[in-house]
């Protein structure tokens, strides 16, 4: 069964964006990006929310026919375009490149995804992820700790009610300082208990 992972770039303070969508403090380098495209090569869906799906859709349908681009720009921009995606929204009339518009986050369906053949699927953007965290769907999160505080912004996560306890799987760090945390849900709430 594949699995919906939530891979998230952090600020210390636990911003994903600084005010008026300021992503400038990202510190993402040729050795981040080979490895971002090293495991996003291996999903087999992307989950977006509207604004993820806009962001990423303003940017890398063409990143690769810009001369600018570096070799491993072009080589997700190539990821991205051919990857399979849904972009939950509940305003986008249609979208490109691969994607279908999908209204609502309803369990089941997610639960058939889960149940079909093929890579895991990365869960983008932080209302999306909430709502995925809400209806219990996350099965593992990627965070990737950037070494700057933000002060303000949009937070990571979202309040909620109850707590999720969680099973560190991985640590890694970055050449430019970026900690990678990789954590899975725990299924089992009572011995996590006893962790």
């Amino acid at each position: 069964m594949r699995k919906a992972i939530v891979m998230m770039q952090v600020s210390l303070d636990g911003f994903i964006e600084g005010p008026g969508h300021d992503l400038s403090w990202h510190r993402v380098d040729d050795e981040l990006h080979s490895h971002f495209n090293h495991e996003l090569r291996k999903m087999g869906m992307f989950l977006d929310g509207r604004v993820t799906y806009e962001l990423m859709a303003d940017y890398w349908p063409t990143a690769d026919q810009d001369p600018a681009s570096t070799p491993t720009e072009a080589e997700f921009a190539a990821i991205w375009r051919d990857m399979p995606k849904i972009v939950y929204s509940s305003t986008l009339p249609a979208a490109g490149w691969n994607t279908e518009v999908v209204r609502d986050v309803v369990a089941e369906d997610i639960a058939l995804l889960k149940a079909q053949p093929g890579g895991d699927m990365a869960v983008g953007g932080a209302n999306l992820a909430a709502t995925f965290r809400r209806l219990g769907l996350i099965d593992e999160y990627w965070v990737y700790v950037h070494p700057v505080l933000v002060g303000r912004g949009t937070p990571l996560f979202a309040e909620a009610d109850a707590s999720t306890p969680l099973r560190l799987l991985e640590t890694r760090t970055f050449g430019n300082g970026v900690a990678l945390l990789r954590y899975a849900v725990e299924a089992d709430t009572a011995h996590a208990k006893d962790r």
